[in-house]
């Protein structure tokens, strides 16, 4: 694949920032903990979009707010064929789990503005 050089003018960019506190983080991450707990299992897809999305919704990237637009049923289609996929390839297929799940997230985020 060629690669292609794009010239962006150095003023226009903008602060590249991460605005979420620690109580906040603490917090919805022990909210996703007790959602996990209390389904056994079967909310995880729900409670890793609540936790990304309040990540990537704090993030700023040279001023352009990121936004996460994923949902919990999406995700979990693709949990289920992830399962199956592991399952069929007798737990080989678990070793690009990570790579399809921040793929997932990635195509999911998208600029504010």
């Amino acid at each position: 694949m060629e690669r292609v050089d794009i010239s962006i003018n150095q003023s226009v960019r903008g602060p590249s920032y991460f605005d979420g506190g620690l109580l906040s983080l603490i917090g919805w991450n022990i909210l996703g903990f007790l959602i996990i707990i209390l389904t056994a299992g079967i909310c995880y897809p729900w409670a890793l979009c609540m936790v990304y999305g309040w990540e990537t919704n704090h993030t700023v990237i040279e001023g352009r707010r990121l936004q996460f637009s994923g949902s919990a049923i999406g995700l979990f289609g693709n949990w289920i064929k992830w399962l199956l996929l592991t399952i069929i390839t007798i737990g080989i297929y678990a070793f690009w789990l990570n790579i399809a799940l921040k793929k997932w997230k990635v195509k999911n985020t998208s600029f504010i503005n």
